[in-house]
């Protein structure tokens, strides 16, 4: 059976989901009550309040015995840091140098997309380089900068290769 809690209407299809006078969502209840499992169960009992371990009656300070009248060294608990390499915003450009890189030799194979994007990886590496080398304490990536040159010529040369091939068999048949 299914009741209103609004006006207390009771319904016995109990595929109504919603009051027939006022639109209130029903509420489903149980015409009789369950049978008692077992008639010899004991009554179920509760518990008392968690115990105060704190009274404010309690002094502050627990008198000190022998053993506890030298000071303690306080515990300093240390905190949590994450483990990972931390980028410094100074290599810009040998991150950008290895993206380029790394587009030209995945997509680069594309409508010929790779010989934009293989000269821009040489040229920013090779700036990334020469900035690593005028201050090495402020600009860093140079195995980024050095690994977006190599991709991006590996790139270069294999095109080159492809379309020289490419040529000479054109030129055979």
């Amino acid at each position: 059976m299914k009741q209103c809690p609004k006006c207390f209407h009771t319904y016995t299809d109990v595929n109504l989901n919603f009051c027939l006078e006022d639109g209130e969502m029903l509420t489903a209840f149980a015409a009789e009550p369950p049978p008692a499992r077992y008639a010899d169960d004991p009554p179920t009992m509760v518990m008392d309040p968690s115990r105060v371990t704190n009274p404010s009656n309690w002094p502050n300070t627990p008198p000190a015995s022998g053993w506890q009248q030298q000071s303690p060294v306080p515990y300093q608990q240390q905190g949590f840091a994450p483990y990972g390499v931390q980028m410094s915003p100074t290599q810009t450009l040998a991150v950008a140098s290895l993206g380029l890189g790394i587009g030209s030799m995945t997509i680069g194979w594309c409508c010929s997309l790779g010989l934009l994007l293989a000269p821009a990886a040489l040229i920013t590496g090779f700036i990334a380089l020469s900035q690593i080398k005028k201050d090495p304490s402020k600009y860093t990536g140079r195995g980024f900068a050095l690994a977006g040159i190599l991709i991006g010529g590996v790139f270069l040369v294999l095109y080159i290769l492809l379309l020289a091939f490419g040529i000479l068999a054109s030129i055979i048949n």
